[in-house]
């Protein structure tokens, strides 16, 4: 019988609503809504990242429903989006930070799309539609988070004794890099906007893996013996690792 009453649960249970977009404070936003049995009232807030809504959904609540109370939340979805620091956009003008530091984005004509950055500005050229030049700065980045991951994953690896197989840059959100079984790494490219001891510590801890496939005292006794900025970096993270997921790509 309680075999029974799951399965008719399971067959009369809710669609997953489908998510919508709001502007607020001159961003659109993605709207994810998350039915939930237990919930008693609508409930809304932003994401980790402060890019997007989530709302979440009693049983017998409409998504138009929902959709409504979030349009009302405007206000305070730019209330908090101000207090987090607002989104960064790959555009001319905007300040983006590079290996920590803060670089003016500036389009500079007849560089044929070649980016190059000096000590605080990055420099573009690229023709037509903004979104090329959005394109090219990413790529941009995305190759100097491989170059610069690379070099620190080869290092950590002749140090602790280790082979990788190869290196994969992602948009990873819920980490910042892993270590497959079979001996691949995988970085979010946006280390390449954090300090370069955080980088440096993302590809020690993702080596270690490649030895110790756990979090075990072993493990962090290897990190810290060759990364003695472990501590530091993981201390930035917590702070403000969610800053960079703020770069609008």
């Amino acid at each position: 019988m309680i075999g029974l009453l799951r399965s008719l649960q399971r067959t009369v249970a809710p669609k997953p609503l489908e998510p919508s977009r709001l502007l607020a404070g001159g961003e659109v936003l993605e709207v994810v809504f998350r039915r939930h049995a237990q919930a008693r009232r609508l409930v809304l807030r932003l994401n980790a990242t402060g890019t997007g809504v989530l709302v979440t959904v009693p049983r017998d609540v409409s998504r138009a429903r929902a959709l409504e109370f979030a349009e009302r939340s405007r206000s305070w979805i730019e209330d908090h989006m101000k207090a987090r620091g607002g989104l960064t956009h790959l555009a001319d003008g905007a300040a983006l930070p590079l290996r920590g530091i803060e670089h003016d984005i500036r389009h500079v004509p007849g560089r044929r799309g070649v980016v190059t950055a000096d000590r605080d500005r990055l420099y573009i050229d690229v023709p037509g539609d903004p979104a090329h030049l959005k394109r090219r700065l990413h790529d941009f980045l995305k190759a100097e988070a491989r170059a610069d991951l690379t070099k620190a994953s080869a290092k950590y690896a002749a140090l602790m004794g280790v082979k990788f197989r190869r290196i994969a840059i992602r948009d990873q959100r819920s980490r910042w890099g892993s270590c497959s079984a079979s001996g691949d790494l995988s970085y979010s490219w946006r280390l390449i906007l954090a300090p370069g001891y955080v980088l440096d510590y993302v590809a020690a801890h993702e080596v270690a893996h490649l030895r110790h496939l756990d979090h075990s005292p072993r493990f962090w006794r290897l990190v810290r013996t060759h990364c003695p900025d472990a501590a530091r970096a993981r201390n930035w993270l917590r702070l403000h690792g969610q800053d960079v997921h703020r770069v609008v790509v």
